[in-house]
Formats: C-alpha cells, sequence, structure tokens
C-alpha cells in the first residue's frame, strides 16, 4: 500500500478544523499541505512551518523602509484544484514523522493556531514584540499540549491518527511507497519603488 503522507495530513487538519473549536474558522480547503527533506537526521531542529500568503490586514503587499529607499514587497499567489491558497503548511521529513505521536500532533495544532483568525492569510498576530508567540513561545506550547490532550480525550476513533504512530522507519516498512506533495516554497518579491531615495 501506498501511503500518501499529504493527504494524511489533509485529512487530519480537516478533521481538526471541523472538531476543535479554535480551528473552526480554517478552511481548509485553502491550507496547502506540503512535504519537505531536512538535511540532517535526528528530531532536533524546526518539524514545520507555515508561510501566510498575506500580509498583516489580508493585504497582499507591504511597504518597508531601507535607509534611503523604500521597497514595495507582494507575496505571491499560490493556487491549487482552482482555489487560491491562504496558507502553506510544510511539515519535515524525516524529522516531524520521528517524534513521539503526542509530540506530532502538538506540532500539528502549534501550526494551525498560527493562522489568523480571520482566515485572511495573515497569521495570529499577538500583542507585542513577539507577535507571533505572543509573551512566551514557552507559554504557546503549553496551550498546545493542552488543547491537544483535550481533543485526545474527546476523540472517538483514532483511525485518522494512525499515520501518527511511530516513527518513519516504522511508516516505511508499513508501506510499499511512501509519497507526499513537494513545493518551492514561496518567495515574496520586492522591488523598490520609483523616487524613494531621498
Amino acid at each position: 500500500m501506498t501511503l500518501n503522507l499529504t493527504a494524511e495530513l489533509e485529512r487530519l487538519i480537516t478533521h481538526l478544523a471541523e472538531r476543535v473549536s479554535e480551528f473552526s474558522h480554517i478552511d481548509p480547503a485553502r491550507v496547502l499541505v506540503c512535504i519537505a527533506t531536512t538535511r540532517g537526521g535526528g528530531i532536533h531542529g524546526t518539524y514545520a512551518k507555515i508561510h501566510p500568503l498575506c500580509f498583516a490586514g489580508g493585504s497582499k503587499t507591504t511597504t518597508i523602509r531601507r535607509g534611503r529607499h523604500t521597497y514595495t514587497c507582494t507575496m505571491p499567489t499560490v493556487s491549487h484544484r482552482g482555489e487560491e491558497m491562504r496558507y502553506v503548511i510544510y511539515f519535515l521529513s524525516p524529522r516531524f514523522f520521528d517524534l513521539p505521536f503526542r509530540e506530532k500532533l502538538i506540532t500539528v495544532f502549534h501550526e494551525l493556531y498560527h493562522i489568523s483568525p480571520a482566515f485572511d492569510g495573515d497569521i495570529r498576530r499577538f500583542p507585542g514584540r513577539n507577535y507571533a508567540h505572543g509573551t512566551s513561545t514557552k507559554r504557546y506550547n503549553a496551550l498546545m499540549a493542552s488543547m491537544v490532550d483535550t481533543y485526545l480525550a474527546g476523540v472517538e476513533s483514532r483511525d485518522h491518527l494512525a499515520f501518527l504512530e511511530g516513527a518513519m522507519e516504522t511508516l516505511r516498512q508499513r508501506s510499499r511507497a511512501l509519497v507526499g506533495r513537494r513545493m518551492t516554497a514561496p518567495k515574496i518579491k520586492v522591488t523598490r519603488s520609483p523616487g524613494s531615495e531621498t
């Protein structure tokens, strides 16, 4: 049997959007899930990363000032199955899949919680300098762990979670082949605004 890691993650995200109130604003059809390969082995490092496809307030462009010049930054448009995507989430293989079961689920919750409650392509913004995780990344992760435990205590079937059981080597042994969507990370286009020099 071929195991499609992307499809399994999409299935899980759809389930979470339907069952977890904190994710009810998410439209899974507009979240593109991809697999990226990590260079080093082991479970230390980044496990997943989210790419918002809009700036603050859902804008596709923003301006920044660097020295005497003003630059316009434009988010790329990413489409899939006729839909314009709001977010791209990369899960890093094998590092993510080598995590213990609960840590994998915490990682999924961590990335989904970054999605703005407005689902406008921007990330959830907390007050202060660390607007991505709030006053404490440790507290952010503790909240994710609590949400995962609440979710697991109420879930009736774990069929949709089976692919999270075991490390990458276990998945390889269970399956004839492992496949997943791969895509180059979207890049912001930066152009210098005319007449910006002072």
